[in-house]
């Protein structure tokens, strides 16, 4: 199980005062039954300019998220590997170049390159893997996600990828109004901005979802793979 306070990302920014408030919120945390992964939003533009700090990236290529992305890519290929090692279904969501006027936020973009949204080689999506197109910043909004989570039985998510502040948020909301048990996976889900990060982990994980560890979520994947051998 995981929740103990002092072993997340976000307990430099949040004072005791926040703690206590927060206090009602406490549970037991765990990855739910039948999940699926819900990898939210790989694609290049989020990696444009390498493992670069975020402000430097950005002045090359605006809505990088840089160092911040390229950290998140090793234990994201350890939970995807995992998942498809236990027979669990991966979801994809991007968006695509040309949406017109209808955008997932405010931010002002340049026209962007035609594989923009398309998902980096690193993290690229195995044979028959769903990828779902969005507009807005949840998954489930103005898709067909719920349907295909009705038809393949799931009852869970376990979500990762960016922004943490953005389209993770959205869609974690999202899922838990839907009926979903919603877990994070904290090192691989990221922000350009370590303070919107932070702060929305925190608020996600005490209001809507169960925020863990990569270790924990990959174990209990593993722990899944080794029940459905035996049986």
């Amino acid at each position: 199980m995981s929740g103990g306070f002092e072993d997340h990302c976000w307990r430099d920014v949040i004072d005791d005062d926040l703690r206590e408030i927060y206090k009602s919120y406490e549970r037991e945390t765990f990855v739910g039954e039948k999940p699926a992964v819900l990898a939210i939003d790989l694609y290049k533009s989020a990696y444009r300019g390498g493992a670069k700090p975020v402000l430097e990236a950005n002045r090359e290529h605006p809505g990088s998220c840089g160092e911040k992305a390229w950290a998140a890519v090793e234990p994201t290929q350890r939970v995807l590997a995992a998942a498809r090692a236990a027979g669990v279904p991966v979801i994809y969501t991007t968006r695509r170049v040309n949406t017109g006027p209808v955008r997932s936020t405010h931010r002002n973009a340049n026209p962007a390159a035609e594989d923009s949204y398309d998902i980096i080689d690193e993290l690229a999506p195995a044979e028959g893997e769903l990828v779902i197109y969005k507009e807005r910043a949840s998954a489930f909004f103005g898709t067909p996600l719920i349907a295909h989570l009705t038809k393949l039985g799931i009852r869970s998510l376990i979500a990762l990828g960016e922004s943490t502040s953005g389209c993770v948020r959205a869609s974690v909301v999202d899922g838990y109004s839907n009926g979903f048990h919603t877990t994070i996976v904290e090192e691989c889900t990221f922000d350009r901005s370590d303070l919107s990060h932070k702060v929305n982990l925190f608020d996600l994980h005490h209001k809507y979802a169960d925020v863990m560890h990569v270790e924990e979520v990959v174990e209990h994947l593993n722990a899944m793979r080794r029940n459905t051998a035996a049986e």
